[in-house]
């Protein structure tokens, strides 16, 4: 059986000025219906990248992507886009920027009751149904991120695209997020695509973590399956010996296999600078 969604030999070249500059090579990933998948590695190293070429906001340099047996090769309802900046239009409330969405997708296939329905249903998903008439000014980073959720939740997406959605959030807000994640994942069976640099909101949401090499010419390094029980409560998981194995593989594989290493002749370089100019 073919996969749902399969990210098949990608290479990204981007042409610069001293030269072409390869983002990822060979980057071949099949997920399967359902499946929570999240992407994390070091800055630079191609994961929003993979994420662009999905959205079919890139097209890859060579390889493909398939979605359910459809080639993607532009942006389209089907591949929603959560980013870390919830891009809420600040003149409309929650209620209208939900709409937006739903009527650009659906055109005139809802009536005014119906779409009205889909709208409170979806902000109810995400617990904003009780502010739904607030613009963006009057509720809170997280509330907003809410609000972009279900605004991607209401175009029926097969495909959930998360950028680091919850990166900008205090602790708590993005525990919150996460448990909220979980709930509707749980309840609508969504494929997710998440970026992250949270090992532990990785190994909480996930059911495969997808590690990459750093850049230039990306590539996944390793993939790790992630079988905890579902549903996962983060204070039960804290003391689990499985979960913390899990977490141990991701932080090995960043702080040891793919450690960062500064260059020291830049890093010289960088501090004579600022002895001349002090």
């Amino acid at each position: 059986m073919s996969a749902f969604l399969d990210i098949s030999h990608i290479d990204m070249v981007f042409p610069t000025p001293t030269g072409d500059f390869t983002a990822l090579k060979g980057v071949d990933l099949q997920i399967k219906k359902g499946e929570f998948v999240s992407l994390i590695g070091h800055s630079g190293c191609g994961k929003s990248t993979v994420l662009n070429v999905v959205a079919g906001l890139y097209q890859a340099t060579t390889g493909g992507v398939i979605l359910n047996n459809r080639e993607v090769r532009e942006p389209g309802p089907e591949r929603a886009v959560v980013f870390q900046n919830h891009s809420l239009l600040p003149w409309l409330t929650s209620y209208q920027n939900v709409e937006l969405a739903v009527k650009q997708v659906f055109g005139n296939k809802m009536n005014k009751a119906e779409t009205k329905e889909w709208i409170e249903h979806n902000l109810k998903l995400v617990h904003m149904d009780h502010a739904m008439h607030k613009r963006p000014n009057e509720i809170s980073g997280g509330m907003k991120q809410r609000v972009g959720i279900a605004r991607a939740l209401a175009m029926q997406p097969e495909v959930l695209l998360m950028d680091e959605p919850f990166g900008a959030l205090d602790a708590l807000t993005r525990a919150h997020m996460q448990d909220s994640l979980m709930e509707i994942q749980n309840e609508l069976n969504n494929t997710v695509i998440m970026i992250t640099h949270d090992v532990d909101e990785a190994v909480l949401l996930s059911d495969r973590i997808v590690m990459m090499t750093n850049g230039p010419s990306a590539t996944i390094g390793e993939i790790l399956d992630v079988e905890l029980e579902r549903p996962r409560d983060r204070l039960s998981l804290a003391k689990d010996i499985e979960y913390n194995r899990l977490r141990a593989e991701v932080l090995t594989f960043l702080y040891e296999k793919q450690r960062k290493v500064e260059n020291i002749s830049s890093k010289k370089t960088a501090t004579t600078a600022k002895k001349a100019t002090a």
